[in-house]
């Protein structure tokens, strides 16, 4: 069978979140009327995560689990969910549910118009303190204004490619991988999607301040021929 959407979820500690992640996903996928996947990949989670996705592989086969044997990484993770996905278009989706997976119709609206790269664009963020929101707004424009590579301020990893365009990202062999800012460098007809995010479900945030640092080394890793103001 032909798939036409791929969700892809990194996973890193998130039992509590993985029932309503995929409740929520296969409710508002089952709406659109065609066919879909979820990849579920689990980055060494050591909380029960594991045999949480496995289980809802057995009860379910639009559920693909992808199990790393160690923790290698959030880009990691999201690269991986790359190499497995079989559809047409390919989101990328936290499992915290701060990404509401309601919006993925929205994005997949923009997709079916024509647009090659629908990237969701953060409004109002609920349950983040006041430091939180400065330092990731902060974050967002040192990015957009120490490098050529026009990353979108305000947005994360929550956005679908067309194929077409992972194709040409899987054939990308940097080592250090920062998704969202090569999807911004392969060009292709892009547009932002505005959406509400939400608080997390349960947990605790894997993107504090001091990772969000070392994002900006894989980002300059990544790209060292371009010229870094």
């Amino acid at each position: 069978m032909k798939i036409t959407y791929s969700i892809i979820a990194p996973i890193y500690n998130e039992i509590d979140n993985l029932p309503e992640l995929y409740r929520r996903v296969k409710k508002v996928m089952d709406s659109s009327g065609e066919p879909w996947e979820l990849l579920l990949v689990d980055d060494g989670s050591t909380d029960g995560s594991t045999e949480g996705i496995r289980e809802l592989a057995q009860k379910d086969k639009t559920v693909r689990p992808i199990i790393f044997a160690r923790n290698f990484g959030h880009q990691v993770a999201i690269t991986a969910g790359w190499d497995y996905a079989r559809g047409d278009a390919i989101i990328i989706i936290d499992a915290d549910l701060q990404d509401p997976p309601e919006t993925i119709l929205e994005l997949a609206k923009k997709w079916k118009e024509g647009y090659e790269v629908v990237y969701a664009v953060r409004g109002e963020r609920e349950g983040e303190s006041w430091f939180k929101k400065f330092t990731a707004a902060m974050f967002y424009r040192l990015i957009y204004s120490i490098t050529d590579v026009k990353i979108p301020v305000d947005t994360g990893d929550f956005r679908l490619m067309d194929r077409k365009v992972v194709n040409v990202l899987k054939q990308m062999k940097e080592r250090h991988r920062f998704p969202r800012g090569m999807s911004a460098w392969v060009g292709f007809k892009q547009i932002g999607v505005k959406y509400k995010r939400a608080a997390r479900v349960a947990g605790v945030t894997k993107y504090p301040f001091s990772k969000m640092l070392n994002i900006l080394d894989s980002l300059q890793r990544a790209f060292p021929s371009l010229p870094f103001q």
